[in-house]
């Protein structure tokens, strides 16, 4: 049977772990051919051995425009274009109070999120308007309705700028029929906790706990990367065709109790 991206050619960025890594297979799954993008030749070829199909291993930075233009078109140059694109890496960076947060942990976290998604789509916007195509963001739950893990503020902020960044490409490119979306996951087991720092939160930290759990769908149980994937997969595909410059939550519920 036809997969849902047949044909098509991806770009995913911070592809060699969680979100980015389980897209990544499924959409090589579902028939298209995928440009995985990640920092890490290693851990580059490690996701390379998830892919059932056709894919080129893309070592970038994704906040560097020579890297990331370089990448996008070593991508189409292989494959003749690029049809899809998720614009998926990601970090929390650092949680701490306002007058701890160093203006250089500020950076780091806006030019990874917020510089890094506009680098992605900027880069493989020439192929874009070949034929159309799509484009899905990875935000959050954070930043666009909870407010409430303070010292987050840099990852928040980083989180809803992408969806006003969104909106406007959405607008701006709908006459080239690309459509532009983001996915906004809640709690997801990935591991980008582990790469999370987090100092003196307990002096800002508003102190609420839930019982029964933060996920009301699952009692406290977090989602699945596969799950996203399936998401993004969605959205990439022709099933969305008239969806663009939307949001989805994809978090069981939780924004709605912890918001």
């Amino acid at each position: 049977m036809k997969g849902r991206l047949e044909g098509k050619v991806a770009l995913v960025t911070g592809a060699t772990s969680g979100i980015g890594k389980a897209a990544a297979e499924l959409m090589s799954k579902e028939g298209a051919r995928v440009g995985l993008l990640g920092h890490s030749k290693e851990h580059l070829h490690a996701a390379a051995k998830g892919i059932r199909g056709d894919c080129v291993l893309l070592e970038a930075d994704v906040a560097s425009p020579e890297q990331m233009k370089k990448a996008a078109d070593k991508l189409a140059g292989e494959f003749g274009t690029i049809d899809l694109v998720f614009a998926n890496a990601g970090i929390n960076g650092v949680w701490a109070p306002l007058d701890e947060l160093e203006p250089e942990e500020w950076d780091r976290t806006l030019d990874t999120n917020l510089k890094g998604t506009y680098l992605a789509v900027k880069y493989a916007l020439p192929y874009l308007k070949e034929r159309g195509g799509a484009v899905v963001i990875t935000s959050s739950v954070n930043g666009t309705r909870v407010f409430s893990n303070t010292g987050a503020t840099a990852y928040s902020c980083s989180k809803a700028a992408q969806v006003a960044f969104a909106k406007m490409v959405a607008l701006e490119l709908a006459k080239h029929r690309i459509r532009v979306n983001v996915v906004c996951p809640g709690a997801i087991k990935t591991e980008i906790e582990e790469s999370t720092e987090k100092r003196d939160l307990d002096r800002v930290i508003e102190p609420v706990e839930y019982p029964a759990g933060e996920i009301p769908l699952t009692n406290g149980k977090p989602g699945t990367a596969e799950e996203v994937a399936e998401l993004v997969v969605f959205l990439c595909s022709d099933a969305a065709s008239h969806i663009t410059g939307t949001e989805m939550w994809i978090d069981g519920g939780q924004s709605l109790l912890v918001g």
